[in-house]
């Protein structure tokens, strides 16, 4: 069965359903013109139940009809399902991944394991679409019959989304960020009441590090034996705050030959990748929106833009130290997870490559 873009559905299998990235995934995938779920895997005690039983569904719209009554499978190679969607826990997630490409499925990751594997493409879709490339290597010299593709930490999506025209119109010499995120980035229940209520929590363990390191894998390059970081010196600090969904992140960078802040809206506004060429179900029509009000991005106010699949900058300006500042914002469980990964899925698939 093709459907109007010409492309033959194929059969997906959500990983770690239960969960808070499962269920977006399960959101997002529902009549989905592309993929079909046909399978849901989660742990030891939700294996053989119904999904609708076990699953504490936490999203605003209803769960679909179709995955209730659905049973949840172990997460093994026997998944009936070409395409794995895998929102597994970090523990348990590059054991059952290198297994499943083993034996033939192409799982895109939403966890961290293998973010930083020497053949693991870590794909956004706009930014780094060559990069998927790595994936020959990664079958011939894994041996392996499928593949692993992964999207990056969520504040790292949004950061190297908002990075990439200015690096690549400008080239960045430095950068200083500092991140206000979500509760929802701390996965279901995350963080106490009593540690978030009135309060800032300054430390996220391992997040400044995974930012500084993913978003160089993003803007690098692929050799065609190797990655290639873009060895931005940055400089990174982490904050919990107590909002729901959004990550916010206020940006100071300098940018090679002194742009003018016109040149930089500029760039923002007309940056374009393989999935708006494409057409790809998923895709914004604007990867990264501008907004001009002194207040804005604000969470409540932007984080659903272009469906929460886009990055939101405000307040872009002159920085008196580094010479250019912004504030961005975007959605932490849709496109800087489930959704990113989703794209990278149609992106994949469009090219051949899956």
């Amino acid at each position: 069965m093709r459907d109007t873009y010409g492309v033959r559905k194929r059969k997906v299998a959500v990983l770690g359903a239960t969960g808070t990235v499962g269920q977006r995934f399960i959101s997002l995938l529902a009549n989905h013109p592309w993929f079909e779920v046909v399978a849901l895997t989660g742990s030891d005690r939700s294996v053989g139940k119904r999904y609708g039983e076990v699953a504490h569904w936490l999203l605003p719209a209803d769960m679909p009809d179709s995955i209730s009554d659905m049973t949840v499978e172990p997460t093994d190679g026997r998944l009936d399902a070409d395409i794995c969607f895998s929102a597994l826990p970090t523990e348990v997630a590059a054991d059952h991944e290198t297994d499943l490409a083993k034996t033939g499925h192409h799982v895109f990751t939403n966890a961290s394991p293998h973010r930083m594997d020497a053949d693991v493409p870590l794909i956004l879709a706009e930014v780094n679409p060559g990069h998927a490339n790595a994936l020959e290597q990664q079958r011939r010299q894994r041996g392996w019959k499928g593949s692993i593709v992964a999207n990056g930490n969520c504040t790292a999506i949004h950061l190297a989304l908002a990075l990439a025209p200015l690096h690549r119109d400008f080239g960045i010499e430095r950068a200083v960020v500092s991140t206000m995120q979500a509760l929802s980035g701390a996965s279901y229940p995350g963080v106490s009441s009593l540690d978030a209520l009135d309060n800032v929590v300054p430390y996220i363990g391992g997040e400044e590090e995974k930012v500084v390191a993913e978003t160089n894998k993003f803007l690098g390059g692929w050799d065609g034996t190797a990655f290639a970081p873009a060895g931005i010196p940055m400089s990174v600090h982490c904050n919990r705050v107590m909002v729901r969904d959004g990550h916010t992140e206020t940006v100071s960078l300098t940018l090679r030959g002194a742009p003018g802040i016109d040149d930089v809206k500029r760039s923002f506004r007309s940056f374009r990748g393989r999935p708006q060429e494409l057409k790809l179900p998923s895709a914004p029509d604007r990867p990264i929106v501008v907004r001009e009000e002194n207040d804005r991005p604000q969470p409540i106010l932007d984080r659903d833009t272009e469906k929460g699949m886009a990055s939101t900058v405000g307040r872009i300006r002159e920085d008196p130290v580094l010479g250019t500042k912004f504030v961005v914002l975007g959605h932490n469980t849709i496109r800087g997870a489930a959704g990113a990964s989703v794209l990278n899925a149609e992106l994949l698939v469009a090219e051949g490559c899956v």
